[in-house]
C-alpha cells in the first residue's frame, strides 16, 4: 500500500489495540510480490480476461482503484458486507479521498440514470458484466502508471478520457452531486469508515494548497474543482473531529482557490436549496467560533493572524455570495448615476502634498467577487438565508478593530481584514470600522489645511465652521453650505464645529447634535412643504409639487451624510426605498408595501383580481394624484394614456409604471438634490462597501427599541456615586417608571438625541456624576460626553419632580 493508505490503516489498528506485527518484516519478499501483483495485472488487462482467483483477489484487496464511482463503491460495499470486514472499503477510500488526482476523477456524471436504474444501484452488484469490472480494473492500473504531470496535462479528462470542460455551463461541474450525496448517506453512518473520510482530509488538505499555491493547478485542470464539491458535500464537516485538525487545514486549502474558481462554486452552490446553504454556513461558522472561543486572542495575539479563522472566513464570503445569488433577485432597476461628477477639491490631497498618489480616487472599493459575478447584495430582495445568519458575534467580540481597520486601508498581501468580508461583522464593528475612517479623514483635511496655512498663508481653518442664528437656522445652514459646496466640498469633510450665535457654548459633540436635530425638525416639517407625511406610516416622503429649490434638497442630503460622518444619529423617518435608492437602486412595485401600503394594497388586488379588469374597473393608463392645494393634476403613463384601458393583459406593465413614476419619476429631480448632497460627504467613505440599506437606516436613525436595563448595566458613576447609592437606586426606580415619551425626553436632555446608538442603549456610554449636596437645583448635562449632573436629593419625590422639570424645559439654552 502507499504510505497515505499505510498511516490510515496505522491509525486505525491503533484505534482497536491490535498486536505490533513482526518488528524485521522481509522488505525484499514485499516490494518483489508487489511487483508480481503489478505485473500480473498488467498482462491481465492486455488478455482481458481474468479467472475467478484473480477476480477475488481483486476484489479483496482493490490495490487498482485509485479514482471511485457510485457503482464501485455499491460494489466494493456489497462485498464487505458479505464478509463483516469494511476494511478495504476503509484502503480505497482513505487512497481515493486522500490524493487530489483520484479525488477529482471520481464521481464524474454519465447520462443520467433511470429510475431502475437507480433502483439496481441501491442493490447488489455481484451480476455486473465481467467484462465491465476488467475494463474499470485496466483503466485503474493506466491511471496508476501515469505520472503526476502526465496525469495533470489531461485538463479536463474524466475516467472514460473524454475532454468535458468545453461542454460544460458557468454554473455546472463534471462531477455528479447527487451520487455522491447518496454516498455519503451510505457510508457516513458507519463509524470506521467515517474516520477514514476524516483522515483523508488531514493528508489532503496541505496537497491541495501547495498546488493552488504553486502548481496554477486550476487553470490547467477546471475539473480540480470537483474535489471541493466532494468535500463540502459531507455533511459531518462541522463535528468535532473534524473542527481541531482537518476542517482548518482545508479551508486554508480552499481559501487559496484564484478568483474563477470561486465565482463557478458561488454559482454551483446557487442552485442549492437553503437547508444545504445553511448546513455549509454553520460549518464554516462552528469553526470560526470554536478557534475564537478556544484561542485568547487581543491585541497581541490577534484574531486576523489565525490561519483557521481567516481560511474559513474566506469560504464563507463564497457562501455568501452563493446565498445572495439564489435569492430574489433585483438585477436592474439601477439608479442612474449623476450627469455631473460631485466636484473634486481644487486642493492637493495629504497624499499628493507628500509625493504619493491619491487612493481610492473613483470612491469607495468594490469586492472582487462581486465583481467577477456581477452582482451587488444590494441587488438581492431575499436571500436564501437570512443575512444576519452570516455574522459571528464571538469574532465581533475579540477583533481589535483599530488594527483591522489598518489592514483594510493599506491593503497588504500578507495582513487580512475583516472588513474586506463585512457580512460576518454586526452592524455595531462595521460602524465602529466606518468611525476610524471618518476621523482618519477628518484629521487629513486637518493637516492639509495646516500645510496650506503654512505654505500659502492661508488663514488656519481646521474645521468645518457653521455659524447659525436659531431662528434662522435652515437659512444661515444652507447658505454657509451652499458655499463651501461650490467652493471646496472637500471641506465638508472635516470635523463639524456649530456655533449658535448669541449662545456659549464649546461644540465638543453636543451642539451639533442640537444643530442637526432643529435643523431636521425645520425642514420636515409638513407646513415647508419639502416632504409630504403619511400619518399612517408615520413615515416622510419627497414632495412632487414642492415649491422649494433643489439647493433646499441637497442641503438635506449633506445633513444626513454630515450626521453619518460626524457619528451623530437624526430622528428621520423615511421608508427604506429611500435608503436603497440612495445605495443606487430604484423603487419597484414591491417597495410600494412600505412607502405607500395602501395603494400597494389596490395594484395587489389589481393583479390577483380573477375576473375582467376592463370590464370591471374601466382604468386606464392615465393616473391623478393632488397637490398641495388639493388640485388634482393627471399623468399618462403611457403615450395617450386616457385612451388605453388596462386589461388583464397589460396590467402587469400597468402597475410596474405605476410605481415606477410614484418612487422615481415624480421626484426625481427633489431625489437627484438630495442623493448629491448625500455623496458630497461620503462619495470617500466605505459606507457602500460596509452596509446594507438597512443598515444605513440604522446608522443614521439609531435603534428604535430603547433598553433602558440595557443602559443601567452600562452605566458608569463618577464623583461619589456608585450603583448602590441611594440617590441612584432611586433615580433609576424613578427613570424606569416613565412613560415612553418621558424616557425619550430623558435621553435628549442627556446625551443630545432621543434614539439609542447602532447596537442599542447598551452601546451608550453613560456617565452619572455627584454635583454637590441637596438643593434646588435641576439636574445639568454635558451631552458631548453624555455626562449627567445629579445632586443628591434628600428624597425620591424630590428627585422626580426635579428631574421631570430639567427634561421637560431643556430646550434651547441649559445644554452645554
Amino acid at each position: 500500500m502507499d504510505n497515505n493508505t499505510a498511516a490510515v490503516k496505522a491509525l486505525e489498528l491503533y484505534k482497536v489495540n491490535a498486536k505490533l506485527c513482526d518488528p524485521h518484516p522481509s522488505k525484499k519478499g514485499t516490494a518483489s510480490t508487489y511487483l508480481e501483483s503489478s505485473a500480473h495485472s498488467n498482462s491481465a488487462c492486455s488478455n482481458r480476461k481474468m479467472n475467478d482467483k484473480d477476480v477475488h483477489s481483486v476484489r479483496d484487496n482493490f490495490k487498482d482503484v485509485n479514482y471511485l464511482t457510485e457503482e464501485k463503491v455499491y460494489e466494493i460495499l456489497d462485498i464487505c458486507g458479505e464478509k463483516e470486514d469494511y476494511s478495504p472499503l476503509i484502503r480505497v477510500i482513505g487512497r481515493v479521498f486522500s490524493s487530489a488526482e483520484g479525488l477529482v476523477q471520481s464521481f464524474r456524471r454519465s447520462k443520467p440514470h433511470t429510475k431502475e436504474e437507480l433502483k439496481s444501484l441501491q442493490g447488489k452488484d455481484e451480476d455486473k458484466d465481467e467484462d465491465e469490472k476488467e475494463a474499470a480494473a485496466c483503466s485503474a492500473v493506466a491511471m496508476e502508471d501515469d505520472s503526476p504531470a502526465a496525469s495533470s496535462s489531461r485538463i479536463g479528462e474524466g475516467p472514460s478520457g473524454e475532454n468535458d470542460v468545453q461542454k460544460l455551463a458557468p454554473d455546472e461541474v463534471s462531477v455528479d452531486i447527487e451520487a455522491v450525496r447518496r454516498i455519503y448517506e451510505r457510508l457516513l453512518s458507519n463509524d470506521k469508515i467515517e474516520a477514514a473520510f476524516l483522515n483523508a482530509l488531514v493528508y489532503l488538505s496541505p496537497n491541495i494548497e501547495c498546488d493552488l499555491t504553486y502548481h496554477n493547478v486550476y487553470s490547467r485542470d477546471p475539473n480540480y474543482l470537483n474535489l471541493f464539491v466532494i468535500v463540502m458535500e459531507n455533511s459531518n464537516l462541522h463535528s468535532p473531529e473534524y473542527l481541531e485538525i482537518a476542517l482548518p487545514q482545508f479551508c486554508k486549502a480552499m481559501s487559496k482557490l484564484p478568483l474563477a474558481a470561486q465565482a463557478k462554486l458561488a454559482r454551483l452552490w446557487s442552485h442549492y436549496s437553503a437547508e444545504q446553504i445553511r448546513r455549509m454556513v454553520e460549518t464554516f461558522q462552528q469553526l470560526i467560533t470554536y478557534k475564537v472561543i478556544f484561542m485568547e486572542f487581543n491585541s497581541r495575539n490577534l484574531v486576523n493572524d489565525d490561519d483557521a479563522v481567516v481560511g474559513a472566513t474566506k469560504c464563507l464570503k463564497i457562501v455568501y455570495y452563493a446565498n445572495v445569488l439564489g435569492g430574489d433577485l433585483d438585477m436592474e432597476h439601477n439608479e442612474e448615476e449623476d450627469e455631473e461628477p460631485i466636484p473634486e477639491s481644487s486642493e492637493l490631497t495629504l497624499q499628493e502634498l507628500l509625493g504619493e498618489e491619491r487612493r481610492n480616487k473613483k470612491g469607495p472599493r468594490v469586492d472582487p467577487l462581486e465583481t467577477e459575478l456581477g452582482i451587488r447584495t444590494n441587488d438581492c430582495r431575499r436571500p436564501l438565508i437570512p443575512f444576519e445568519e452570516f455574522v459571528n458575534e464571538p469574532l465581533n467580540e475579540v477583533l481589535e478593530m483599530d488594527k483591522d481597520y489598518t489592514f483594510f486601508k493599506v491593503e497588504t498581501e500578507n495582513k487580512f481584514s475583516f472588513m474586506t468580508c463585512p457580512f460576518i461583522l454586526n452592524a455595531v464593528t462595521k460602524n465602529l470600522g466606518l468611525y476610524y475612517d471618518n476621523r482618519i479623514r477628518m484629521y487629513s483635511e486637518r493637516r492639509i489645511t495646516v500645510l496650506y496655512s503654512l505654505v500659502q498663508g492661508q488663514q488656519l481653518n481646521p474645521y468645518l465652521r457653521l455659524k447659525v442664528r436659531r431662528d434662522h437656522i435652515i437659512d444661515d445652514a444652507l447658505v454657509r453650505l451652499e458655499m463651501i459646496a461650490m467652493e471646496n466640498p472637500a471641506d465638508l469633510k472635516k470635523q463639524l464645529y456649530v456655533e449658535f450665535e448669541g449662545e456659549q457654548g464649546v461644540d465638543e459633540g453636543g451642539v451639533s447634535k442640537e444643530f442637526f436635530q432643529l435643523v431636521v425638525e425645520e425642514i420636515f416639517n409638513p407646513d415647508i412643504g419639502m416632504f409630504t407625511y403619511d400619518e399612517r406610516t408615520k413615515l416622510f416622503w419627497f414632495n412632487p409639487s414642492s415649491f422649494e429649490n433643489e439647493g433646499q434638497y441637497t442641503l438635506i442630503g449633506i445633513v444626513l451624510g454630515l450626521a453619518i460622518y460626524n457619528n451623530c444619529i437624526l430622528d428621520v423617518h423615511f421608508p427604506m426605498v429611500v435608503y436603497r435608492k440612495l445605495m443606487g437602486k430604484k423603487g419597484t412595485f414591491r417597495d410600494l408595501a412600505d412607502a405607500n401600503p395602501v395603494l400597494y394594497q389596490s395594484l395587489k388586488e389589481l393583479l390577483e383580481y380573477e375576473g375582467s379588469v376592463e370590464e370591471d374597473m374601466m382604468i386606464t393608463f392615465q393616473i391623478s394624484q393632488t397637490d398641495l392645494f388639493g388640485n388634482p393634476l393627471m399623468y399618462d403613463l403611457r403615450e395617450n394614456g386616457d385612451k388605453i384601458p388596462v386589461t388583464n393583459e397589460n396590467r402587469k406593465d400597468f402597475v410596474a409604471q405605476y410605481a415606477e413614476y410614484m418612487l422615481n419619476k415624480s421626484v426625481e429631480k427633489q431625489f437627484k438634490a438630495f442623493r448629491r448632497g448625500f455623496h458630497m460627504v461620503t462619495n470617500e467613505s466605505p459606507l457602500k462597501y460596509l452596509f446594507r440599506p438597512e443598515e444605513i437606516e440604522l446608522l443614521i436613525c439609531g435603534s428604535r427599541n430603547l433598553d433602558f436595563l440595557a443602559l443601567e448595566e452600562t452605566t458608569e458613576y463618577d464623583g461619589g456615586y456608585n450603583r448602590h447609592s441611594r440617590i441612584i437606586k432611586e433615580f433609576w426606580e424613578t427613570l424606569h417608571s416613565f412613560g415612553e415619551e418621558q424616557k425619550r425626553l430623558f435621553l435628549q436632555f442627556t446625551t443630545g438625541t432621543d434614539r439609542a446608538p447602532v447596537g442599542g442603549l447598551g452601546k451608550l456610554k453613560m456617565i452619572i456624576a455627584k454635583n454637590g449636596p441637596d438643593t434646588d437645583r435641576l439636574p445639568t448635562s454635558h451631552t458631548c460626553f453624555n455626562v449627567l449632573l445629579l445632586p443628591e436629593y434628600s428624597s425620591k419625590e424630590k428627585l422626580r419632580e426635579r428631574l421631570l422639570k430639567a427634561i421637560t424645559y431643556a430646550k434651547g439654552f441649559g445644554m452645554l
